[in-house]
């Protein structure tokens, strides 16, 4: 490694949009993750830091003493130099890349790799609880097979904005915000079907490989995921030519904020109740609710959830500052924290 190396980003927002606006050559957006043991996640950081950032790569990666999870985009003429360097590493050698539906897409501004305490955040504390005993992988084919029998059941283990956009027909979708929230509530919710045919799925199989092997754990009989996440499962639909039954968007993390998989439009604005899957953060940046909007709404609130973030944000730069912190939207104080949430 490079002990000279800056190991964290310099550039401000506008910069690095600048930086990327610019540039000329494609890239591949992709996802990946291992559950593993990191003896010292801040030394593996650095080291994952300098070297990818060598190769141009952007993205948001977590290490922790579990593991690691990444979302990324390489550019085109680096990804076998990138699959070289990962798999240099032992335990993540024959990692699957999950590459994004629409990989062209300029996802992500900059390089960040932070260490956590958890790849998942859980909210478990259970020393007897291992996360290497998981639900067995379900290919696009085993799922179609499964959810065409009327005794499966299949349970969304994403948020509720994930979900409102882009779903499997049929799913059980808990009204949660955090993964944290979710085990619970559908440990509820099944408590009284641990014998039933059960199938999870995620965006890219990171939460369920945590989520099944918690249900087998805590006496669920036969639980299984989609293997890969919906991005395999798309992906895989389309190579081998099966019908998909998930449909709409696929929410995702970075710039885009979702990718298409079907034409179906499934949710709807939440100021006007047309139909519309266009997810955004409000553009007033005291507020920065995920929220979902069509394009007539965008235009009358200027992209902000409500009349009261419109108005807020047309005040002069100087009020605007002056009040971020205690004004007052849709009956809720928002202070400068950015809140995701997909309702308002």
């Amino acid at each position: 490694m490079n002990g000279n190396h800056e190991l964290r980003n310099l550039l401000s927002k506008e910069e690095l949009r600048a930086r990327l606006d610019a540039e000329t050559e494609p890239r591949t957006t992709l996802s990946f993750y291992r559950y593993a043991r990191i003896d010292d996640p801040q030394a593996f950081r650095d080291e994952c830091y300098a070297r990818w950032s060598e190769l141009g790569v952007l993205g948001r990666i977590y290490i922790a003493t579990e593991g690691i999870n990444g979302q990324l985009s390489v550019p085109a003429s680096k990804l076998d130099a990138f699959r070289e360097v990962l798999y240099s590493v032992t335990f993540l050698d024959g990692t699957r890349l999950n590459i994004a539906i629409e990989a062209e897409a300029k996802s992500f501004l900059k390089l960040i790799v932070k260490v956590r305490p958890k790849i998942v955040a859980d909210g478990l504390d259970d020393d007897t609880f291992d996360v290497t005993k998981r639900g067995r992988h379900l290919s696009a084919r085993e799922v179609n097979e499964l959810l065409d029998r009327e005794d499966t059941l299949v349970v969304d283990m994403r948020n509720h904005y994930e979900s409102e956009v882009g779903y499997f027909r049929g799913a059980i979708r808990p009204e949660v915000t955090n993964f944290r929230d979710i085990l619970p509530v559908v440990e509820e919710l099944l408590e009284d079907k641990k014998d039933r045919e059960i199938v999870m799925y995620c965006t890219g199989g990171i939460r369920c490989e945590k989520a099944s092997a918690y249900y087998l754990h805590r006496g669920f009989e036969r639980v299984s995921m989609v293997d890969g996440g919906i991005i395999e499962y798309a992906r895989q639909c389309e190579r081998e030519g099966l019908v998909t039954k998930y449909i709409g968007k696929n929410f995702v993390f970075d710039e885009r904020l979702g990718e298409r998989i079907t034409e179906d439009v499934v949710s709807c604005c939440h100021q006007c109740g047309r139909p519309s899957d266009r997810q955004l953060d409000c553009a007033n940046t005291a507020c920065h609710i995920l929220f979902v909007q069509c394009e007539a709404c965008a235009a009358t609130y200027d992209d902000c959830c409500s009349a009261e973030c419109r108005d807020f944000n047309r005040l002069p730069e100087e009020e605007r500052a002056q009040r971020t912190s205690t004004i007052l939207f849709n009956g809720q104080r928002y202070g400068k924290a950015m809140l995701r949430s997909g309702k308002n």
